[in-house]
């Protein structure tokens, strides 16, 4: 007796009516992924990374660039008024002139500086969308020196250093501020860090009001190296903190071979760099609760010193 297909019964082979009904299932699923394109892979993930940082390289590049501009008609004329040192002005073609861009382009003029007609989108882009009112000037790239040459400066004067060393100084305003006090304090120049500090920009040179001309600036790889060098040389190195272990007036090296070291506007000095001073030295204030700003640290610093070394 033939079995009823309805009964529950099974038969072998295929079933009538199927047809192109698994066509897509017989398929093949192409080309495999490369293995950075596939997200759960090793491969995709360093991918990833190396994009990151290709584009944090750029953008750091990005960043240096615009830091070397001075951008705006107040900033450009103030700069030009300082001797700040500049490669080209650019202004706007139809500029709305007034007394500070007439000045301005009067002292480029004069200082022999190159000026040139560039469009809005051309200065958005050059002052990396700054607001530049339709002017801005371009700065060279800061030709800096080695810890030795400001050790050389002091031997030419016939005086023992006086060398500042900062700690991971971010502000380049900070960074112009001290540049400053050490030439009006008989300084012989300025160490900074290459990574993670302040460098000489358009800002720093701004607000060294044209001491970055006549003060030289060292860019060190390794601040503690650079330390330990200088205590080679017989320099004294003291830093500067809250929690000295005395207070300025009684520094006994002033008359000495000296670097003064600032740490960083919130954290102070790092651990290692506090480690490598012969002395940490506090500024004594009225108020225990207030602190100095780093620039004004440093000028305090310099002045005591510099006072001492007259007596």
């Amino acid at each position: 007796m033939a079995s009823n297909p309805r009964s529950g019964g099974s038969k072998k082979g295929p079933t009538k009516g199927s047809g192109g009904k698994n066509k897509r299932g017989l398929r093949g699923k192409g080309p495999t992924p490369k293995a950075e394109d596939r997200v759960y892979h090793k491969a995709h993930k360093t991918a990833n990374q190396k994009n990151a940082a290709a584009a944090a390289q750029a953008k750091r590049r990005k960043k240096e660039l615009g830091s070397n501009v001075v951008a705006g008609r107040n900033s450009v004329l103030e700069a030009l008024r300082e001797g700040v040192p500049a490669t080209a002005m650019y202004v706007a073609g139809r500029i709305d002139s007034d007394d500070r861009v007439r000045e301005s382009i009067t002292l480029a003029t004069q200082r022999g500086i190159s000026m040139l007609e560039a469009s809005k989108p051309d200065l958005d882009r050059l002052t990396d969308d700054a607001i530049h009112q339709g002017i801005a000037l371009q700065i060279p790239p800061y030709q800096y020196s080695e810890p030795a040459d400001l050790l050389e400066v002091a031997v030419d004067r016939g005086e023992a250093p006086l060398i500042v060393a900062l700690d991971g100084i971010t502000d380049p305003r900070n960074l112009g501020a001290i540049v400053r006090s050490t030439a009006a304090f008989g300084g012989h120049g300025v160490i900074i860090p290459e990574r993670r500090a302040a460098s000489m920009t358009a800002a720093a040179w701004k607000t060294s009001a044209g001491a970055a001309a006549r003060t030289k600036v060292a860019q060190v790889v390794n601040l503690a190296r650079t330390i330990d060098e200088l205590k080679k040389q017989n320099v004294f190195v003291v830093g500067l903190d809250m929690d000295g272990d005395v207070d300025l007036p009684g520094l006994s090296f002033s008359r000495d071979p000296l670097c003064i070291v600032v740490g960083s506007e919130g954290k102070g000095l790092s651990r290692l760099i506090a480690e490598k001073c012969d002395q940490i030295v506090s500024i004594p204030i009225a108020a225990s609760t207030e602190s100095l700003n780093a620039g004004i640290a440093a000028a305090v610093s310099l002045y005591e010193v510099a006072r001492a070394r007259r007596t």
